[in-house]
C-alpha cells in the first residue's frame, strides 16, 4: 500500500522562488513541504541580480541569509559594442527601492535561500521528483519518487511549482505552451577571469554585442572572488558552425568581441562548458485547481537582462500571501490578484527583450545624447522595477520604445512622459 502524507503547503523546487515561498508561509505557522529533485549545492545560471530582489528578499525573511554569503556587489549594467560603452547605474533610477544587489555563485546563493527557508520551518527533501499530479481546489495531491525509488503520495491543501526550467505542473496538466519568443541557445562557463584592466567595473554586469552579427549576444558577471561567469547567446546554426564542440564554439565568440577578449585574454576555465538550448516557455495559465505556477515553471523571457530570479521571487511575494488566505478560508480570484499583476511585469520585461533583439534597444543605450530623466527609466526597468506604472517606460512600454529608438535617429528626444 502506498504511503499516505499530508502537508499545507507542497512546494515543487527549491530554488529562489520555492525557497521565498516556503519561508514566507512557514514563518505564518503553515506546515510547508518543499521537494526538490536535485541535490545542494547545484550549479544553475541566473547569476546577476536585479535591485528589485532585494525588496523580495526582505519581504519573505531571505535578507539576511543571502547578505551572509557576501557576495559582488552590483549596481550597474554596461554595455559595449564595438568601440562602444555605455554603462546603466542602477542607483540613478527613477522608480523608488533599493539600487544594488549582488552577482551571486547560484550553488551558495541558493543553498543560503533554502536553508533560511528550513530554518523559518519548512521541510525540504532533496532528490525526491514529482510523478503526477492531481488537481483540486481543495486537496491536491502528489505522488513522489525518492532517491530509492520508493512511491508514496503526498496530499497537500495547495501546491506551488517552483520547478523552474523541469515546469513540472505546467506539463504534467497541459498548460504548457510555446513561447512567443525565438527559440536560443546559450553557452556558458565559469572562469578565473584573471582580469587586470583597472578601468572593469566589477560592480555591473558586461553586455556585449558580437561586432558583425547583432542577434548574438554576451555576458561577463564577474564574482567577488576573482571569478566570473561567461556566455554566449545566439541562434543554435550560427553557435555550431562555430566549432567541433561547445567549448570551441563559446571561446571563438568571445575572442571576436574586442572588449571581451581583451578582458577574458588570461582567463583560466573551471568547470565543463554548459549549454542551454530552446530555454524560453510560456503556459497557457499560472493557476488552476490547488495550485499555481511560479518563475520559470511559468513563464521564462531570456536571460539578456537578469529578469528570471526577479520575476521568480516577485511570483513567489504574490502568491504567498493569496495562498495563506485561502487556507483561512478565503475566496481568491487568482487570476486578477495574481495572475494578470504578474504577467504586467513580465509584459514589461519580454517588451525590453524583444526591443533588444530587434535593434531599437541598443540604439537607445547606446545613444550619448538622450536626457538624464530617459536614462534613470530605462535604468528603473533594467533594474527590475518592471512592474512600476508610474514609469511612462513601463506604462506604455512598446510606443515608448519605439518613440526613443526613432529620437536616437533623429537626435531629437522629446518628453517621453508626453508621448
Amino acid at each position: 500500500m502506498e504511503l499516505q502524507e499530508t502537508t499545507d503547503v507542497a512546494i515543487i523546487g527549491a530554488g529562489p522562488s520555492g525557497a521565498a515561498a516556503a519561508a514566507w508561509l512557514a514563518r505564518r505557522g503553515l506546515r510547508v513541504r518543499v521537494i526538490e529533485r536535485s541535490l545542494f549545492p547545484r550549479f544553475s545560471i541566473g547569476e546577476s541580480l536585479l535591485p528589485q530582489c532585494m525588496a523580495h528578499l526582505d519581504a519573505c525573511g531571505l535578507l539576511d541569509a543571502a547578505q551572509a554569503g557576501d557576495f559582488q556587489v552590483k549596481n550597474g549594467a554596461a554595455f559595449t559594442w564595438r568601440d562602444r560603452y555605455s554603462a546603466v547605474d542602477f542607483r540613478d533610477k527613477f522608480s523608488p527601492g533599493p539600487g544594488t544587489t549582488w552577482q551571486v555563485e547560484r550553488s551558495d546563493f541558493d543553498q543560503r535561500l533554502i536553508e533560511g527557508a528550513r530554518q523559518a520551518g519548512a521541510e525540504v527533501e532533496f532528490e525526491t521528483r514529482v510523478d503526477a499530479f492531481t488537481a483540486d481546489h481543495d486537496r491536491p495531491s502528489l505522488t513522489l519518487v525518492d532517491a530509492s525509488g520508493e512511491h508514496r503520495t503526498l496530499n497537500a491543501r495547495f501546491v506551488l511549482d517552483a520547478s523552474g526550467y523541469g515546469r513540472v505542473l505546467a506539463k504534467l496538466t497541459g498548460l504548457a505552451r510555446p513561447s512567443s519568443l525565438a527559440s536560443r541557445c546559450a553557452l556558458f562557463t565559469h572562469v578565473e577571469d584573471r582580469i587586470d584592466c583597472p578601468d572593469h567595473d566589477r560592480e555591473k554586469i558586461l553586455i556585449g554585442v558580437h561586432p558583425e552579427h547583432p542577434g548574438i549576444w554576451y555576458w561577463l558577471i564577474p564574482f567577488r572572488d576573482g571569478r566570473a561567469s561567461i556566455g554566449v547567446v545566439g541562434d543554435s546554426a550560427t553557435l555550431n558552425a562555430a566549432g567541433v564542440d561547445d567549448s570551441q564554439r563559446l571561446w571563438h565568440f568571445i575572442n571576436a568581441e574586442p572588449r571581451l577578449a581583451k578582458l577574458l585574454a588570461n582567463a583560466h576555465a573551471i568547470r565543463d562548458v554548459g549549454r542551454l538550448e530552446g530555454y524560453s516557455s510560456d503556459v497557457e495559465r499560472l493557476h488552476g485547481p490547488g495550485f499555481a505556477l511560479l518563475g520559470n515553471a511559468g513563464e521564462f523571457l531570456d536571460p539578456v537582462f537578469s529578469s528570471g530570479v526577479t520575476i521568480a521571487l516577485d511570483s513567489a511575494v504574490r502568491a504567498a500571501p493569496l495562498v495563506e488566505r485561502q487556507l483561512a478560508g478565503e475566496s481568491i480570484d487568482w487570476d486578477s490578484e495574481f495572475e494578470q499583476p504578474l504577467r504586467r511585469g513580465i509584459a514589461t520585461f519580454r517588451e525590453f527583450v524583444d526591443a533588444w533583439y530587434d535593434g531599437r534597444l541598443p540604439r537607445i543605450i547606446f545613444n550619448e545624447t538622450q536626457t538624464p530623466r530617459i536614462r534613470s527609466m530605462i535604468s528603473s526597468v533594467l533594474a527590475g522595477y518592471a512592474w512600476d506604472i508610474n514609469n511612462p517606460l513601463v506604462a506604455a512600454s512598446r510606443r515608448r520604445l519605439n518613440t526613443l529608438a526613432k529620437a536616437c535617429t533623429d537626435n531629437t528626444f522629446p518628453d517621453i512622459s508626453e508621448v
